[in-house]
């Protein structure tokens, strides 16, 4: 054992799993080899030395060695705790829909260094920047759907190539934008969007990473956006998300009629 080769990386946790007495087994999401399986013994004590390290949603820098086909851990440090979320039971509940949403697009041994920075700037704009739930989860969703390959087309119609149809729809099996009167014979799903809704999708797209949430989108326009986006998301990953369903659950009845 103490020959095992030690690596160093820093992820965050997206998924945490009991298992024996004390142990977890931890999900980590890392720029060098993307999502990858980390056994945690004693993580469950009080008295463990990485017991932070290993918290849902924890970024944190690890050094594990690996036995067979497992890493296990060694040492754990916290980078950040996101600590605004842990008091917030509805933003902890979307910040772990995004973790499951990320593990959702990402591969074992696959270098994932920007979907793991999109992680963190998610979890960064509910903790720190505290943006509005909807306009982040819209905003991570499409841009998160971007940089798995599916990223919608958003610059014109699709049939007439009309850079700013009058009526704007987003077709969410298709990706693709049209009129309301262009593709109408075309099975599918389009939602309605807006002028200021689909200023605000070509921003999610097209826009610098880095001011993703920078935009201000409210009202009816904000609510076309949402809807859209998650509907665009659950149609092209063609399933469902367990954790998306609880934090439905925490919201007031007037928002789910939305």
């Amino acid at each position: 054992m103490a020959a095992a080769p030690y690596i160093v990386v820093k992820g965050v946790v997206l998924r945490e799993t009991e298992t024996k007495e004390s142990d977890k087994i931890l999900t980590l999401l890392t720029a060098e080899q993307g999502k990858i399986s980390v056994i945690a013994r004693g993580a469950r004590r009080k008295v463990c030395k990485f017991a932070a390290a290993a918290q849902l949603l924890a970024f944190s820098e690890w050094t594990l060695y690996r036995k067979g086909d497992w890493h296990y851990a060694n040492e754990g440090a916290t980078i950040e705790m996101f600590g605004g979320l842990r008091r917030d039971l509805t933003r902890l509940a979307l910040g772990t829909y995004f973790a499951e949403l990320t593990e959702s697009v990402t591969n074992p041994g696959e270098p994932a260094a920007a979907l793991l920075s999109h992680l963190l700037n998610g979890l960064y704009a509910l903790d720190k920047l505290k943006k509005p739930e909807k306009l982040a989860k819209a905003a991570f969703e499409f841009r998160l759907l971007c940089l798995a390959g599916y990223e919608p087309l958003a610059d014109a119609c699709a049939y007439c190539g009309c850079p700013d149809p009058e009526k704007p729809l987003l077709d969410v099996v298709q990706g693709v934008l049209r009129c309301e009167t262009c593709g109408a014979g075309e099975t599918g799903r389009s939602l309605p969007l807006c002028r200021d809704s689909l200023a605000a999708l070509r921003h999610i797209l097209y826009g610098d990473p880095k001011r993703l949430y920078s935009f201000k989108l409210g009202g009816p326009a904000l609510d076309r956006l949402a809807v859209a986006s998650e509907a665009f998301t659950e149609t092209q990953l063609e399933r469902g998300f367990r954790t998306l369903d609880f934090y439905k659950s925490l919201q007031p009845p007037e928002e789910l009629s939305k």
